[in-house]
C-alpha cells in the first residue's frame, strides 16, 4: 500500500508545490495574471478531461500498468522543464504533469480498493487521503524553499526524481492485479450507473468538500490580509486546514470500518461541519481565520475517505477505475466551482457573503442527504 500512498502524495505535492510558487518566482514565464491563470488551469484542466478516460483504461488493461505509466510520464514531464528551461516548455511540462496525474491518481485509488477487503477500505482510503493532505501541506512550504534555493528548475527536478522513485517502488512492491472480466456496457448502462444515487451522493459530497477546501486555501489568506495579518499568519492558517484534514481522515476511515460511523451519516455530518467552518471564517481577525481553517479541514477530512469507501462499496469491482475516475472529475469540478462561486458573490457584495452562500449550499446538501437516509 505504501507506494500507492506515495503516489497520492506525489500528485498533491506536484499540484500545490508548483502552483503556489509560479507567480512569485517565474517572472520570465508568468508575465501577467492571465498567463498565471492559464498555467494554473492546465493541470486541473487535463485532469478534468482525462481522469475518466484513464480510469476506464485501468479497468480494461489493469490499474497497475496505468499507475506505472502515469508515474513515469510525470517524471518525464517534470524533467522536460529542467532540461529545456524556457517559458514555452513550462506550459508543456505543466500540461504533461496534469495528464500524467490523470493516469496514476485514479489508478492508485482503484488499487487501494482492489487490494483491501471491504471491511478495511475506510481505513485504507483514510490513510491514502492522509498522505495526499501531507502533500498539499508540504507543497507550498517545501516548494517555496526549493524555489528559493535553486529556482523553479530545482522544484521540477525534485518532482522528476520523486515520480521516478515512486514508479520504481511501485514496480517492486505493488502486486499485479489483473483486470476482471466484465459484461459489455453500453453508453446507456454507464449513464444509468452514474445517475444512481449510490454514485451521485458520495460524488456530490466529495465535490462539495473539495469546493470548500479550495475556497479555504484560496480565500482565507485574503481574509487574513484584510484583517491586517502578515504572510506568516495567513500561511499558517492554510497549513492548519491541511493538517486537520490529514489528521481526521484515517480516524474517519477507521470509525467506518469498525461500524461506529456510517458513510451517509458521516458525509452528512462532514458537510454540516464544513458549513460551520465557513461560517467561522466570517468572524473577524485571526480567530475567524484559524478556527475557520481548522473546522473546514476537519469537515472535509471526514467526508473524503467515507465518500471513496462508499463509491467502492457500491461499484462492481471490474468497474472501479471508471467509477473512481468519474468521481475524481466531480471533485475537479468542485475544485473549480467553489472558488468561482465565492468570487462571484464577493465581487458583488463582500467575501463574508461569499463564505455564507457556500455554507448555506453545503448545509442544504447535508440536510437533503440525512433526510434521504431517514426515508431509506
Amino acid at each position: 500500500m505504501r507506494p500507492l500512498y506515495a503516489a497520492g502524495f506525489t500528485t498533491a505535492f506536484g499540484a500545490h508545490g508548483i502552483a503556489a510558487n509560479l507567480g512569485g518566482h517565474s517572472r520570465d514565464a508568468v508575465t501577467s495574471l492571465m498567463v498565471l491563470g492559464g498555467l494554473l488551469a492546465l493541470y486541473d484542466g487535463a485532469e478534468v478531461l482525462l481522469k475518466p478516460v484513464f480510469g476506464t483504461l485501468a479497468d480494461r488493461i489493469g490499474a497497475r500498468p496505468v499507475l506505472l505509466g502515469g508515474l513515469v510520464a510525470f517524471a518525464a514531464a517534470s524533467a522536460l522543464y529542467v532540461v529545456a528551461d524556457s517559458p514555452g516548455w513550462l506550459w508543456a511540462a505543466r500540461l504533461g504533469q496534469g495528464a500524467a496525474a490523470s493516469a496514476f491518481s485514479p489508478s492508485a485509488s482503484a488499487l487501494v480498493a482492489r487490494l483491501n477487503p471491504a471491511v478495511k477500505r475506510g481505513r485504507a482510503f483514510g490513510s491514502y487521503g492522509f498522505y495526499k493532505s501531507i502533500g498539499y501541506t508540504l507543497g507550498p512550504l517545501l516548494g517555496g524553499v526549493l524555489v528559493w534555493a535553486g529556482g523553479l528548475r530545482l522544484l521540477f527536478a525534485v518532482l522528476a526524481v520523486l515520480g521516478a522513485a515512486v514508479a520504481v517502488w511501485a514496480t517492486l512492491a505493488v502486486p499485479v492485479v489483473p483486470p476482471l472480466p466484465k459484461a459489455r456496457q453500453t453508453v446507456l448502462d454507464l449513464a444509468r450507473r452514474l445517475a444512481d444515487p449510490a454514485f451521485l451522493a458520495p460524488t456530490g459530497a466529495l465535490a462539495a468538500a473539495t469546493a470548500a477546501l479550495s475556497v479555504g486555501v484560496g480565500f482565507l489568506p485574503v481574509s487574513g490580509r484584510a484583517a491586517g495579518l502578515g504572510t506568516v499568519a495567513t500561511g499558517a492558517a492554510v497549513s492548519v486546514l491541511a493538517a486537520c484534514a490529514a489528521v481526521v481522515q484515517p480516524r474517519a476511515g477507521r470509525a467506518l470500518d469498525e461500524g461506529r460511523l456510517t458513510a451517509r451519516g458521516g458525509m452528512g455530518g462532514g458537510l454540516l461541519l464544513t458549513a460551520v467552518g465557513l461560517g467561522c471564517a466570517m468572524l473577524p481577525r485571526l480567530t475567524g481565520v484559524l478556527v475557520g481553517a481548522a473546522v473546514i479541514g476537519a469537515g472535509t477530512g471526514l467526508i473524503t475517505p467515507l465518500g471513496f469507501a462508499a463509491l467502492a462499496a457500491s461499484t462492481p469491482t471490474e468497474r472501479l477505475g471508471q467509477t473512481l475516475g468519474a468521481a475524481e472529475l466531480g471533485r475537479e469540478l468542485g475544485d473549480a466551482g467553489g472558488p468561482l462561486l465565492v468570487a462571484a458573490v464577493a465581487s458583488l457584495t463582500t467575501l463574508a457573503h461569499g463564505y455564507a452562500v457556500l455554507a448555506v449550499l453545503l448545509a442544504a446538501c447535508s440536510v437533503l442527504g440525512l433526510s434521504h437516509r431517514r426515508k431509506a
